[in-house]
């Protein structure tokens, strides 16, 4: 790349201040001043050395220093460049400055998600493809018209035959509901099964989109803590000997945001109590179908003794996260309020994407895409987990999960993550702040999502999340 420029940097071999250190201010004054903007090229560390006559390992230091303080940034095989996004201010005995960047403004060029899917393999060509022939099969005329609020018939059918051939369940076509994403899903429950001042007991940490959608109804939320075998059941038990708790949200098979799995004890044991009790189970089941074990954990609703329940689930991360089906199922009684007021808010869904669906369902597309997205993901996690263990191996603690898109990792000390979480977002990289999954005191955790990032970006976030830790 052409730099038709030279950096102008006086060196005073005999100063206090290492020569290094020298080439480094220099360069972040530059920047500053507006000589240097984001994106401009540096000249190469040999071309520097020999400009500055300096040794090149001198050079190679100050760039260091740049790099880990994030006012540069490293291209593969391109060069050394202005960093987007540029630190706040100046650690240990370096100058203070104004912030470059404020953080509303600043686009990341990494960020670490909650878990959503890799949209690069998802099957879109296939799911365009269904789409088109659904159209021009049935029709303009036909498709244009309003259809079932439940859902296409045929599409709920076959959801009711994958929950009952692969998570154990006993469903009936009438006892599942499609919705716009598994959020209207939570959120119908809610208006359905809660009045207000209605006490919902919810895993801290959590989810906190669903306990909007509680609250939204006029619920009360009680947090129930959570550790290594996902919600502490006995902890419930004794909130439920003093309080009237009408329903109980839990995330099981992959916790949200931990995510452990709840133990097979606690589960029996969760069942019991409800219907010890009388609340309903609201079973979050968000990533299913991505488990690197043997076999996946099946549903607390698939359970003989399961009475009063509501399962929801989605198809956004097995396609995609922009394709918006998700699904309920519970009773017969629960589904047809939930059929009334989605009227009002909703008539129907997208009966044309339900039916292109439905088509990649029957023509094995989505069979063929899981087995293909499920190896994408373990390669991928097991290759995450190894740049965790040799960046971060002595400053958290964390396990490497089962299933899923995301890792949950502890500080090993007290740290000021929401804080750290701000400093990551001056670099170009953003996390999820505890704050955004906690009950009241941020926990001391993080969870990153790998699935949507490439390796170069996962070790390049994880070496920024190294030096501020």
């Amino acid at each position: 790349m052409l730099r038709p420029w030279d950096l102008q940097i006086p060196i005073d071999m005999h100063g206090q201040r290492a020569v290094y250190i020298q080439i480094a201010d220099a360069i972040i004054t530059a920047i500053k001043s507006g000589k240097l903007k984001s994106g401009d090229p540096l000249p190469g560390s040999r071309g520097l050395a020999a400009q500055l006559k300096v040794n090149r390992n001198t050079v190679i230091e100050a760039l260091d220093v740049l790099l880990a303080e994030g006012w540069l940034t490293a291209k593969e095989r391109r060069g050394t460049f202005v960093a987007a996004c540029l630190p706040a201010s100046l650690g240990g005995k370096r100058a203070q400055q104004e912030p470059v960047a404020k953080s509303a403004g600043i686009k990341p060029a990494i960020v670490f998600d909650d878990g959503i899917p890799d949209t690069r393999i998802a099957p879109i060509a296939e799911l365009a493809g269904a789409y088109r022939q659904i159209f021009n099969r049935k029709g303009r005329w036909q498709m244009m018209g309003y259809s079932e609020s439940a859902g296409d018939a045929d599409f709920r059918q076959a959801i009711v035959q994958m929950l009952n051939y692969k998570r154990g369940m006993k469903l009936e076509a009438d006892e599942l509901f499609i919705t716009r994403g598994s959020q209207m899903a939570m959120y119908l429950a809610a208006h359905c099964l809660l009045q207000p001042g209605d006490m919902v007991a919810v895993e801290n940490p959590g989810y906190k989109p669903a306990w909007r959608a509680f609250e939204s109804a006029g619920a009360r939320l009680v947090p129930v803590p959570v550790d290594r075998e996902g919600m502490m059941v006995d902890e419930l038990k004794l909130l439920l000997q003093n309080q009237r708790i009408k329903a109980v949200y839990t995330t099981p098979h992959h916790q949200f945001p931990t995510t452990v799995t709840l133990s097979l004890q606690r589960r029996l044991e969760l069942v019991h109590l409800s219907n010890t009790f009388g609340f309903t189970v609201i079973e979050d089941d968000y990533d299913n179908e991505f488990h690197f074990g043997q076999r996946p954990i099946l549903p607390l609703s698939s359970f003989d003794g399961a009475g009063s329940f509501v399962y929801i689930g989605t198809m956004s991360k097995i396609v995609a996260p922009a394709l918006r089906i998700g699904y309920l199922a519970s009773s017969k009684d629960l589904i047809a309020s939930v059929a009334r007021l989605r009227q009002i808010i909703d008539a129907q869904g997208d009966n044309m994407m339900e039916q292109a669906v439905l088509q990649l369902i029957n023509d094995g597309h989505i069979k063929r895409h899981l087995r293909k997205a499920t190896l994408h993901y373990k390669n991928k996690r097991d290759f995450f987990e190894k740049l965790i263990q040799a960046q971060l191996g002595d400053k958290v603690n964390f396990r490497k999960p089962e299933g899923g898109l995301a890792f949950w990792l502890e500080a090993r000390q007290q740290v000021n993550l929401p804080a750290v979480a701000g400093q990551l977002l001056q670099k170009g990289v953003q996390v999820l702040s505890p704050e955004s999954f906690s009950f009241e005191k941020p926990v001391n955790g993080l969870r990153l999502g790998y699935a949507s990032l490439s390796e170069t970006q996962l070790e390049q976030g994880i070496q920024a999340l190294g030096r501020l830790l």
